[in-house]
């Protein structure tokens, strides 16, 4: 089930070359960041493009592990990053995807002539043609 937010815990692990970001409870969610800014940026990016990507596939998400159950190593500090995800789901659906197609040669000249936007005429084609545009 689809939840509107999630809450995991992070750690930020500090060596002399920036920030490793992960997240205890979700394997292979990982990132880095240069300072605690950046940090706060990418965990929560990382989190959100993550659990995206879990809600698509219908994995079953683990509870979120209690900061105070966390094991720290010297350099670790662990940080709570929440993700709203109706925001985080618009900006994924929102994003460009880039697509290869071929045309003749005369009408690729013909339409840069013509200063053709080809994005915006084969997005305009499309929901034309799968009926979006009523």
């Amino acid at each position: 089930m689809k939840k509107d937010y999630y809450m995991y815990p992070a750690i930020f692990c500090y060596d002399k070359d920036g920030i490793s970001i992960s997240f205890p409870d979700l394997s292979g969610c990982i990132s880095c960041a240069s300072t605690d800014e950046e940090a706060l940026y990418m965990a929560k990016d990382s989190l959100g493009l993550y659990l995206v990507c879990a809600e698509e596939d219908g994995d079953i998400l683990p509870t979120p592990s209690k900061l105070n159950e966390i094991v720290l190593k010297p350099n670790e500090r662990a940080v709570l990053v929440e993700v709203n995800m109706p925001l985080f789901r618009l900006t994924v659906e929102n994003s460009a995807v880039k697509k290869t197609l071929t045309i003749p040669k005369w009408l690729n000249d013909f339409a840069e002539k013509n200063k053709v936007n080809f994005s915006q005429v084969l997005q305009h084609a499309l929901k034309e043609y799968l009926q979006l545009n009523k």
